[in-house]
């Protein structure tokens, strides 16, 4: 114990730090919490400043050994940092700021970048509140950034550093959240209406897609719905996909009961205007203050389509469902009618990806110019308030950019770290303006080191999409507008002859697919002319062409100094850095095989119909 004490003893010592000055003390309210480990054994708590760029953590552990919270990456422990803390038996206090050199062995940072602002042990629970800068000059500080990213927590039973794997977490949290419920409005005469399917029996199958079709919420002037979120069956939560709503059109047919959305009965794929959606990792989501779905009125959808993704993949026999959306509605106005309009890659066998790619580029184009022709009507300008990502298990990030007069404008949206298990709608931190005759392009960049067959674009998980849904204002007709590069092309710069899109979809799978052939067929993807589908609410189609702008990296922010500790030689302050914000207070220590192309082909029942028109248009 002894030589544990002096191990302890040797870190720095932090027994009256100074906070950092961004308005969140030791005692202000923390508006955002998470469990981090099994049994509510470690609650994260944590807010941040968007301005000074300063974010605050509170992490609360059932030990009284040490404690510590940092950020990895996805593929390994080593280079994780890692603040820890602990009380010793007399009373005093230690905190450092580390990074793990190997799976097991913590370092000190010669560059301390975290701020203590309080720590105690009650003899049951261990709690460290610190702050941090989103980036720090120190290399060994991973940046906080609007990416997914991947908290680690650890602790131990005592106040001995050593890293124990029973007691290490990670877990995908998309940190800095725009809106909290707590800071959202709730009218008070909020209406509940659930939209679900009942006792539905999940075939024994890896993958089902289930449609049906029901109506909205009656109501006999306009509401507005102002709220949304996932109603899983209990015990069904690891077989449900996704769950999403699609508008149909007042002019649709629609059958009854329930079927395969995308199976024999083409009539079971109508309606493709999403209007809400929860995926895996997903929670509720509550609209700003100012928008909400509208209903009621003549020109609102009177009929969704409900659409639950089932991945069985243990093929688990006499499981029921009745999983859905619950929506919440009121008769308070917003002043904005919501629209969503889903950006990408046309999900389809065309959209390929190699096997043994360590990085393979995938893109999607939309053009706008015909949004008004299409909409039959004159379309404002786009106002994007946020967004939601979605690719499968190969996904690991994406980005949406925008263009206006061939140049490139913004990033309107992206994750460098994207989790397939964590995929939530996420608010904008200031709104985003999109205007007729603008490009947007969506870029998904995949990894299959595990696969040893290509991967192809399809419904099934194990099949890929490359997605980008825009929640907006105010709302148009326009329902997707998706891009795919001309395979045929493509075929041909891998050396295949072929003559029709179908012969270029098969040709793939007999390419070799060598780390040259992979950037080969990246390279011929991006440089092909894309066809664009732009299709709206009533189901009316058209196609244009285009071809796939280069895209301007956006640089990184400056990072902040460090406010105390030694820099060591790689710590240099960048010259775009900046000084931290003066402190204001003190504060007291207190293997998966993906489908062959064929069963692929044979599950998209509508293959020889749309593959007609890859060639002729729509």
């Amino acid at each position: 114990m002894t030589c544990a004490l002096l191990f302890v003893l040797s870190l720095v010592l932090a027994l009256a730090a100074p906070s950092q000055g961004h308005g969140l003390g030791p005692k202000s309210r923390l508006r955002y919490s998470r469990f981090l480990g099994p049994s509510n054994v470690i609650l994260l708590r944590w807010d941040f400043d968007l301005e000074t760029e300063i974010i605050t953590f509170e992490l609360q552990v059932r030990t009284t050994g040490w404690v510590g919270l940092g950020v990895t990456n996805r593929y390994t422990f080593v280079g994780s940092d890692l603040v820890v803390g602990g009380v010793l038996p007399d009373g005093h206090v230690y905190f450092s700021d580390q990074h793990l050199v190997d799976e097991d062995t913590l370092q000190e940072d010669g560059s301390q970048d975290a701020e203590l602002q309080g720590l105690k042990e009650d003899g049951v629970y261990t709690t460290l509140r610190f702050s941090r800068p989103f980036r720090s000059c120190d290399p060994h500080d991973q940046d906080i950034t609007v990416d997914t990213v991947r908290v680690l927590a650890a602790y131990g039973l005592d106040d001995t550093l050593k890293l124990d794997q029973e007691r290490i977490f990670v877990k995908s949290i998309f940190l800095l959240q725009i809106f909290h419920p707590d800071d959202l409005k709730v009218p008070e005469d909020t209406i509940i209406h659930d939209l679900e399917i009942v006792d539905f029996l999940i075939p024994e199958d890896d993958t089902t897609y289930a449609c049906t079709f029901l109506p909205l919420p009656i109501v006999s002037k306009k509401h507005h719905i102002y709220k949304f979120e996932p109603k899983l069956t209990p015990h069904n939560e690891t077989v449900v996909h996704h769950i999403l709503l699609y508008a149909c059109g007042n002019a649709s047919v629609l059958p009854t009961g329930i079927n395969d959305c995308y199976g024999a009965d083409p009539a079971f794929s109508l309606c493709s205007q999403v209007i809400a959606g929860w995926a895996v990792g997903g929670t509720s989501y509550q609209f700003p203050d100012d928008v909400g779905i509208s209903i009621g009125t003549p020109l609102d959808p009177q009929w969704i389509r409900l659409e639950i993704h089932y991945s069985n993949f243990r093929n688990l026999p006499g499981l029921y469902d009745s999983s859905g959306i619950r929506v919440y509605y009121t008769s308070q106005l917003r002043k904005y009618d919501v629209g969503v309009l889903q950006l990408g890659f046309f999900t389809f066998p065309i959209h390929f990806i190699p096997p043994g790619a360590e990085s393979f580029m995938s893109y999607g184009l939309c053009k706008t110019e015909k949004f008004e022709e299409m909409n039959r009507a004159p379309v404002p300008d786009i106002q994007v308030y946020a967004y939601l990502l979605h690719t499968h298990l190969a996904g690991r990030a994406l980005q949406a950019v925008q263009y206006r007069n061939g140049t490139q404008l913004r990033t309107i949206c992206k994750d460098d770290s994207y989790d397939f298990n964590l995929q939530e709608t996420r608010d904008l931190p200031a709104r985003l303006e999109i205007k007729p005759g603008d490009e947007l392009l969506v870029e998904c960049h995949y990894e299959t080191l595990d696969r040893d067959s290509i991967t192809f674009g399809g419904p099934s998980t194990i099949n890929e999409m490359c997605l980008i849904f825009l929640f907006y204002y105010p709302r148009n007709n326009i329902s997707s507008c998706h891009g795919y590069p001309d395979i045929i092309s493509v075929a041909h710069e891998l050396g295949e002859e072929v003559s029709d899109p179908m012969e270029g979809m098969m040709a793939m799978s007999s390419v070799e697919w060598t780390p040259e052939n992979i950037k080969k067929a990246e390279k011929a993807c991006k440089e092909a002319q894309q066809t664009v589908l732009i299709k709206t609410i009533d189901e009316l189609v058209e196609n244009t062409t285009g071809w796939i702008p280069d895209i301007i990296p956006t640089p990184r922010g400056p990072c902040l100094e460090s406010s105390g500790g030694k820099v060591e030689p790689q710590d240099k302050t960048p010259a775009d850095s900046r000084a931290a914000p003066m402190p204001l207070s003190s504060s007291t220590a207190a293997s998966l095989r993906c489908l062959p192309l064929t069963a692929l082909l044979c599950m998209q029942g509508a293959l020889s119909r749309i593959l007609g028109t890859l060639q002729t248009g729509f």
